[in-house]
């Protein structure tokens, strides 16, 4: 093969893998909005009759948060063979590990028909949505990422991310049409027909994953490892001996922007019907935040690649320490188009300045034959307290508050910015890890990474 042909392969397997990886992103978003809004209207009517409302709808979201403890499980059992056998086998289990998940929900019978065995499958389900969510979010980021060259790979896993808002798009375009059918038609069948339909996402992501090759940076490092005879070291201890301080700077990073994430997504939705705006108003608003953010994630994506990570980063965190308290102001005001305002603050702006990002800056700080198990194990530990914890801890507090005074919610939140911002400003930033491995036995901690920052600077821009 000529080097041309060899370019024109490169490019070629790189818009697969960032192709691929999007709509597994996508899926799993798709898959998490609508767990959320069944969680709400359906589950408490359809698995948890035998219960009073209120223990019914509380049981019911105690469901909707096993999908995240399951996280970390998936995140180290995945992110352990991904670093192991390779991304792309790991990345095709678990797109199907979450899609067939999903279809059964769809599928499962109501506690009518077989009594407590229905939440029990329930739970069941929610368990496998979440540990193949903990491992597909790794592989696909470092798919996209290790087939892209390092001047383009904030761009390249920020088209990854960007599968997040499709995703509450598509979920929300696909479900609100059977929400106006008769409440009976829609408890019985309508709601199930959404669950159903994320069986043609897992389809086509599955056609293009399995032509997607291995990516070049895994391939060569484990090519030089067994060159030099070396024996393949367990990922996940060789990351928690090596690499503790990237562990703890990337879950502290971690919690600005995946906290920022469910305040739009959870909180916000619901704290502008209680000031006073409509159901529908709101999930507009939402929508509309959610559809910008798809062009502004990959914008901040490439933009990182010129300016690097930690300037758009910390850019981010300051950003939202300032607008948190405007953000709650234009939701008071009885007006659609200032609801919309705070929702585009508060994710096409601030959390995709730092969500945008963030996945890059993680990813670059652990070596490739470790790579997998470190960003996943981080991400999801950060998701779990950030984006899992945040929705309710701004809950209780606006409990606090009389129901109506935000104070303390705005307080909490430009605290999690101010913590976040700490760990990027003393972070390393553009590692050069050129076949960098972690598993020689003389090593010392981070020995791995090499940093030169005037070397990666010139590349990157």
């Amino acid at each position: 093969m000529t080097n041309s042909n060899k370019v024109i392969e490169q490019e070629k397997q790189k818009r697969r893998a960032i192709l691929a990886s999007y709509l597994g992103t996508t899926l799993e978003y798709y898959d998490f909005l609508l767990y959320g809004v069944a969680a709400a209207l359906v589950f408490p009517k359809v698995f948890f009759v035998a219960l009073d409302p209120m223990a019914a709808t509380l049981s019911s979201f105690a469901t909707f948060a096993v999908g995240y403890f399951a996280r970390p499980l998936g995140a180290i059992v995945f992110g352990h063979y991904g670093d192991r056998i390779g991304r792309k086998n790991v990345l095709v289990v678990t797109l199907v590990l979450m899609g067939l998940a999903s279809m059964m929900i769809g599928l499962l019978p109501t506690y009518q028909q077989i009594g407590v065995a229905a939440p029990v499958l329930l739970v069941l389900m929610r368990l496998l949505q979440g540990i193949a969510i903990g491992g597909e979010w790794g592989g696909a980021t470092l798919m996209s990422m290790e087939h892209a060259k390092k001047r383009g790979r904030g761009f390249a896993v920020s088209l990854v991310s960007a599968g997040g808002p499709t995703g509450a798009v598509l979920g929300t375009l696909v479900m609100t049409p059977f929400t106006l059918l008769p409440n009976d038609q829609f408890l019985t069948w309508g709601w199930r027909i959404p669950f159903l339909c994320s069986v043609l996402l897992t389809v086509v992501g599955l056609m293009i994953r399995m032509k997607v090759t291995e990516t070049p940076e895994y391939a060569e490092a484990r090519k030089k490892m067994e060159e030099e005879g070396k024996k393949p070291s367990i990922p996940l201890v060789t990351v928690f001996r090596y690499n503790k301080r990237h562990i703890f700077s990337g879950v502290i990073g971690g919690l600005a922007p995946l906290s920022f994430a469910t305040f739009a997504a959870a909180f916000l939705l619901n704290y502008a019907v209680v000031a006073g705006h409509s159901h529908t108003s709101a999930l507009v608003a939402m929508t509309i935040a959610n559809f910008l953010n798809i062009f502004t994630l990959p914008l901040f994506g490439a933009l990182s690649d010129r300016v690097g990570r930690r300037l758009l980063m910390i850019s981010g965190a300051l950003t939202g320490i300032v607008v948190i308290w405007p953000i709650f102001l234009l939701v008071h005001h009885q007006s659609f188009w200032t609801l919309t305002l705070a929702m585009v603050l508060a994710m096409p702006v601030v959390q995709a300045m730092m969500g945008g990002v963030f996945n890059t800056w993680l990813s670059e700080k652990f070596a490739a034959d470790v790579r997998y198990s470190g960003i996943a194990l981080t991400f999801q530990i950060a998701s779990t307290l950030g984006a899992g914890l945040s929705p309710l801890i701004a809950a209780s507090l606006l409990a606090v508050g009389g129901g109506t005074n935000p104070q303390w919610v705005a307080l909490y939140f430009a605290a999690i910015c101010v913590i976040s911002c700490i760990a990027y400003i003393y972070s390393r930033d553009h590692f050069d890890q050129e076949l960098a491995t972690t598993t020689e036995p003389e090593q010392k901690p981070d020995s791995s990474y090499k940093y030169n920052a005037n070397v990666q600077h010139q590349q990157l821009t």
